[in-house]
């Protein structure tokens, strides 16, 4: 963990350029300096050595997991007594198949995000090993459908518009379903670099190799392949509250059938927005932005209202701290203090 002494060494915010980095980063996590340099107008290796301290001081981090397509996803609400959130919090984030845990102002008190190989083995999961956690009084789960947008789609927006078009790839806005069961588990190799790249996703792949026991040229024929096939994601993600987005909301909301796909595309390509995904229940569609203060959600909710008549918001739930975010363990500044590499639940 960051002590309060080398928290302040590192100081509580981030330059211009520190936020274009990490911009730069999100559009291209695996770019090498030489492109990362050209589009932000400085050296490679004044680049390189900024990223670094973001990274050793848990403001910034690169990281990978299997795609969405390969798995079976749900977000559980999570009713604890009021003494026990904390235990609970801690104890959901140190399970290797809850990717996300957020502490809530609502009417429940933690969000867990899971992953599972089918539905059966979610259920059991879900309710025994969460609902089995002392003081947890209930739990709800909302299955995951359909992706809209995730985390790895967000971006800072920090670049200058030139420095954006040398690294950004044209994005398709191609909805991705989720799995109800996993087709097949990845082969060892493929884990093993899934599990290097998730602590550190811009490894070279000298680094990959020795991590993974592999010879270079394996581990990068590997990833080439998986990238190809897409069964890999990389993000750049970044201590939000310390960048300016002190204030994550989650909307629960309805939207009917015949708007669902159109609504979720859309609200994918707003710039608040960090997850929009499809879920079982009446209220058929999650929202989940970043915004800038508490002062932001009324002006943002009354683009809602403008923008998409058809959506109604059921409920706005406030996050109050961010425990774990797809692997990575968050203080409450946010900075990445630790990381729990991804496995199925073993029910």
């Amino acid at each position: 963990m960051l002590d309060s002494r080398r928290a302040a060494e590192a100081g509580a915010s981030f330059s211009e350029l520190d936020l274009a980095l990490v911009d730069a980063l999100q559009a291209a996590p695996r770019a090498p300096w030489s492109r990362i340099s050209r589009a932000l107008g400085v050296d490679a290796t004044t680049a390189a050595r900024r990223w670094e301290r973001l990274r050793v001081d848990g403001l910034a981090w690169v990281s990978a997991y299997d795609s969405a397509k390969a798995t079976t996803v749900a977000y559980v609400e999570v009713r604890c007594r009021p003494r026990a959130v904390d235990s609970a919090g801690a104890a959901l984030a140190d399970m290797p198949w809850v990717f996300s845990v957020d502490e809530t102002a609502g009417d429940f008190d933690l969000l867990a995000s899971v992953v599972a190989g089918d539905l059966p083995s979610l259920g059991r999961a879900v309710h025994g090993l969460i609902g089995g956690l002392k003081g947890v009084r209930s739990t709800r789960t909302r299955l995951g459908i359909t992706l809209y947008s995730e985390g790895g789609d967000w971006r800072m927006r920090a670049m200058e518009p030139s420095g954006d078009a040398e690294l950004s790839a044209p994005r398709t806005s191609r909805p991705t379903p989720y799995s109800a069961h996993m087709h097949h588990r990845p082969p060892p190799e493929d884990q093993a670099l899934l599990e290097a790249l998730g602590r550190d996703g811009r490894l070279g792949y000298t680094d990959l190799g020795t991590a993974t026991g592999m010879s270079e040229h394996t581990a990068r024929r590997r990833l080439q392949r998986m990238i190809r096939d897409r069964d890999i994601t990389f993000r750049c993600d970044l201590a939000h509250p310390l960048a300016g987005l002190s204030t994550v909301v989650l909307y629960r909301t309805a939207v009917p059938h015949t708007h669902l796909e159109a609504t979720g595309n859309a609200l994918a390509r707003r710039e608040e927005v960090r997850l929009a995904v499809s879920v079982s229940g009446s209220d058929n569609l999650l929202v989940m932005v970043w915004l800038r203060g508490l002062h932001a959600i009324d002006p943002f909710e009354a683009h809602l209202a403008e923008r998409f008549p058809h959506l109604k918001v059921s409920d706005r739930t406030v996050f109050l701290h961010s425990r774990k975010r797809m692997g990575r363990l968050l203080d409450t500044t946010g900075r990445a203090v630790g990381y729990v590499p991804f496995a199925l639940p073993q029910v």
